[in-house]
């Protein structure tokens, strides 16, 4: 299993050994195979909670990579984590959220 999966799987408690156990979406709840890194992999891209998220095949292809999509994938993450009362860093959410707002200059994406 790679170091970013097992993360997730910690972070939520979900047993790593079941290979069945059912893993949501956090955009759609359908059953997720994809754990993805919303920053990317390498320097950046972190293996932390803050940084990982769940996603179907096709969430994850056309989401995944996409930097007009980040902000709202950052914000739909940061909710899931509270929904689910997983701690996390808040700092690093705005960093990044304010980060690629002034990017994309989609400014007007609000707190979900």
């Amino acid at each position: 299993m790679q170091k970013h999966t097992q993360i997730y799987l910690d972070s939520f408690g979900l047993d790593k050994s079941d290979n069945n156990s059912f893993v949501p979406s956090e955009i759609s709840s359908k059953r997720a195979v994809d754990i993805h890194h919303i920053i990317g992999r390498g320097k950046k891209g972190e293996d932390r909670i803050e940084n990982l998220m769940a996603l179907t095949r096709d969430e994850h292809q056309d989401y995944g990579d996409e930097k007009d999509y980040m902000v709202l994938l950052l914000k739909i993450h940061q909710r899931f984590l509270d929904l689910n009362d997983i701690p996390y860093n808040e700092g690093y959410f705005n960093f990044y959220i304010n980060k690629y707002q002034n990017q994309t200059g989609l400014k007007d994406v609000k707190k979900i």
